[in-house]
C-alpha cells in the first residue's frame, strides 16, 4: 500500500500500513487496480476510430470508477471488486470494436483481464503509484488523477439530475489516458491546467443542475437545535437523495436533519417547502463518529465523508451512491421506478427517540452568486465606503488536525472591515462565530457545498467587471483556502485556470507534489503554505505577498 491523496497522509509522506483515513490495505491497493483499468478504458477509447464506440457509457462510468475511489467514499472491498469486473467488461465491449492487430503497442491498463478475482490482489501491487519511478512524472501524474476524480465526483452529481456533457466524458478519457503516456514536463503541465478548466466547466454544470431542479439558493437562517420527532440524519453532498428522503418522509411523523456537506440543501427554495425540515445536525464529517452516536436515530450517508463505523450507531448507519462500507445496508441505485426506496431507512425511524440535542441557535447561509449578486449594489457600495476593505476567501474542507485551529483562528482576528467568502466544510470553523455584520453584510457569505465554489469565481468575476478591472488579482481578495481529498485538489486547478494568484493552502501542502512540481506551482502561480496566524492576516490585509516557501 502506498497512498498520498488527501491531506492527511501519514507525516505528510504517504500511508503504508493503512490509511489515517481507516482505509485498509486491501482497499487501497484495489483502489489502484481500479483507477489502472479505467485509463485502460480511456487508452482504448482515445484510440478507438468510433470516437462514440460505447456513447456516453464508458464517461459514467469512469466517473463512477473515480468517484469511488475519493478519500471517505467507499471502504468496501466486494464492491470495489464488483466494479474493476465491470470495467474489464467493458474494456472488452471497446476491444469487440476495434483491429487488435492495429494496437499490438497499446499501454497494458489496455489489455491486461484476468476472471480470477485472486489475481487482483497481485495486479494491485505490481501497479500501484510507486511504480513509477520517477518522482516529478509520479507527481503531474497523480495531481492530475486527483484533480480528475473531484471533476469525476462533481459530474456525476450533475448526471444523477439529468444533466451530461460529452466535452467533460471526452477530457476525462483524454486526460486519463495521458497518464499513460511519456509526455514532457511541459505537456504534463499543460494537460493539469486543462483539468482547471474542464473543472471550471463541470462546476458550472452543476450549478445549472441544481438550480433547475431546486432554485437558486437563498439567505437562510438553519435551526441546529432539534424537535422532539424521530429524526433521520443525511450526510453527504446529493441534493437528489435529499430530495427523495424528503418525500418518502413527509407526513410520517419523521423529522430530517442535514449533517455537514448536505447543510446548504436548507438554503434552496424547493426543500423549504417540507416543513419536516428541522434543520442541520452537527459539523463537518471528521466529528461524526460522536454526532452520529448522539443522534440516536438512522443516518443516510450519500456519498464520500464516512469515518468507520462506530458499533455504536452499526445497525442504524446506511449508505448510498458512492459510499461503501463493509457490514453496512446499501441503498441500491434507483430503478423503473426513477426513486430509491428508503423505506428499511423510514421504519427504522419510527422506533428511534428525537435526536439528543448538542447544540442550539441559528446559522445564516445561502449566499451563492444569485443572492450575492442580488446584493451587488450594497456590496459595490461598501467597497467604494471602504466600509468593507478586504474579502477572504476561505473555502474548502475540514479536517481533524490540530493545526485548523488556524482558520478559526483567521476568522476570529480578522479587522470588522473584511467579509469571510466560504463554501465547503471548511465554514464549520468559524460559520458559528458571532462576527457580526457589516451595514446589513454578513462578515460570513457562506455559499454552500464544495461543489459551490464555482459561485465564489463568479462573485469574484462579477466585482472585476463591475470595478473595470483587468486582472482578477487586483480585487481586495485574498485566497486562505483548506483542503483535505480531491474534490479540493479540482477546485484549487479550478482557481489557478481562472489565474488566481497568491493562494494561500493548508494546513499542509500536498504530499503528492514533489520539490519541482511545487516549484513551477510556487513560480507560476505563488502558491504558498498557510503561516502563522497574525503575519497571515495582516499580509493579507496589507495585500502584501506572504513570506517564501
Amino acid at each position: 500500500m502506498f497512498c498520498y491523496q488527501c491531506q492527511e497522509a501519514l507525516k505528510n509522506t504517504g500511508c503504508t500500513q493503512a490509511g489515517v483515513c481507516g482505509k485498509k490495505a486491501s482497499t487501497s491497493d484495489l483502489q489502484d487496480l481500479l483507477i489502472y483499468v479505467t485509463k485502460g478504458i480511456a487508452v482504448l477509447a482515445a484510440v478507438s476510430p468510433d470516437k462514440d464506440v460505447l456513447g456516453n457509457a464508458a464517461g459514467r462510468f469512469i466517473c463512477e470508477a473515480l468517484f469511488a475511489t475519493i478519500t471517505n467514499a467507499n471502504f468496501d472491498d466486494a464492491r470495489i471488486t464488483g466494479m474493476i469486473t465491470e470495467a474489464l467488461r467493458i474494456k472488452e465491449k471497446i476491444w469487440q470494436k476495434l483491429d487488435k492487430d492495429k494496437f499490438s503497442n497499446i499501454h497494458d491498463s489496455a489489455v491486461w483481464t484476468s476472471s480470477d478475482t485472486d489475481e487482483f490482489e497481485r495486479k494491485a501491487k505490481e501497479i500501484g503509484i510507486l511504480s513509477q519511478e520517477n518522482e516529478d512524472v509520479r507527481s503531474l501524474r497523480e495531481l492530475l488523477t486527483y484533480g480528475l476524480k473531484g471533476i469525476a465526483a462533481y459530474a456525476r452529481h450533475a448526471q444523477v439530475l439529468g444533466y451530461e456533457s460529452k466535452e467533460i466524458y471526452d477530457f476525462l478519457v483524454e486526460a486519463l489516458a495521458s497518464t499513460t503516456k511519456d509526455l514532457s514536463v511541459d505537456e504534463m503541465v499543460a494537460m493539469v491546467l486543462r483539468a482547471g478548466e474542464i473543472s471550471v466547466t463541470t462546476m458550472a454544470l452543476l450549478d445549472e443542475a441544481n438550480t433547475a431542479a431546486y432554485g437558486s439558493p437563498e439567505l437562510t437562517e438553519v435551526n441546529i437545535g432539534v424537535g422532539k420527532n424521530p429524526g433521520i440524519l443525511i450526510s453527504g453532498h446529493d441534493l437528489k437523495d435529499m430530495e427523495e428522503l424528503l418525500k418518502q418522509t413527509e407526513g410520517t411523523g419523521i423529522d430530517v436533519y442535514t449533517h455537514s456537506e448536505m447543510l446548504p440543501a436548507n438554503y434552496y427554495p424547493a426543500f423549504k417547502k417540507y416543513s419536516h425540515l428541522a434543520g442541520n445536525y452537527g459539523n463537518a464529517w471528521w466529528k461524526q463518529s460522536e454526532e452520529f452516536e448522539s443522534f440516536g436515530g438512522p443516518i443516510l450517508m450519500t456519498t464520500n465523508c464516512i469515518t468507520p463505523v462506530k458499533e455504536a450507531y452499526k445497525d442504524r448507519i446506511f449508505t448510498t451512491g458512492s459510499a461503501g462500507y463493509k457490514g453496512i445496508k446499501h441503498i441500491s441505485d434507483r430503478g423503473e421506478s426513477g426513486s430509491k426506496d428508503f423505506s428499511d431507512i423510514i421504519e427504522l425511524a419510527k422506533k428511534c427517540d428525537a435526536p439528543e440535542e448538542i447544540e442550539t441557535g441559528k446559522i445564516v447561509g445561502g449566499f451563492a452568486h444569485n443572492q450575492v449578486l442580488a446584493l451587488a449594489d450594497k456590496v459595490v457600495e461598501a467597497v467604494k465606503t471602504g466600509a468593507i476593505k478586504k474579502f477572504i476567501v476561505m473555502a474548502g474542507c475540514d479536517g481533524r488536525q490540530s493545526g485548523r485551529n488556524y482558520f478559526t483562528e483567521v476568522a476570529k482576528k480578522l479587522p470588522n472591515d473584511t467579509v469571510i467568502l466560504t463554501a465547503g466544510c471548511a465554514k464549520y470553523r468559524y460559520n458559528k462565530l458571532d462576527l457580526g455584520d457589516i451595514g446589513g453584510i454578513p462578515r460570513v457569505l457562506d455559499a454552500g457545498q464544495c461543489n459551490d465554489c464555482y459561485s465564489l469565481a463568479i462573485i469574484a468575476l462579477k466585482l472585476k467587471e463591475v470595478f473595470e478591472l483587468g486582472d482578477i488579482n487586483d480585487l481586495p481578495i485574498e485566497f486562505d483556502i483548506a483542503w483535505y481529498e480531491q474534490k479540493a485538489v479540482a477546485v484549487l486547478l479550478a482557481l489557478l485556470h481562472l489565474g488566481v494568484k497568491g493562494i494561500r493552502l493548508g494546513p499542509t501542502l500536498p504530499a503528492f507534489l514533489s520539490p519541482n512540481v511545487t516549484k513551477v506551482l510556487v513560480d507560476n502561480f505563488d502558491i504558498r503554505p498557510i503561516g502563522d496566524v497574525d503575519s497571515d492576516i495582516d499580509d493579507m490585509v496589507q495585500g502584501k505577498a506572504p513570506a517564501a516557501v
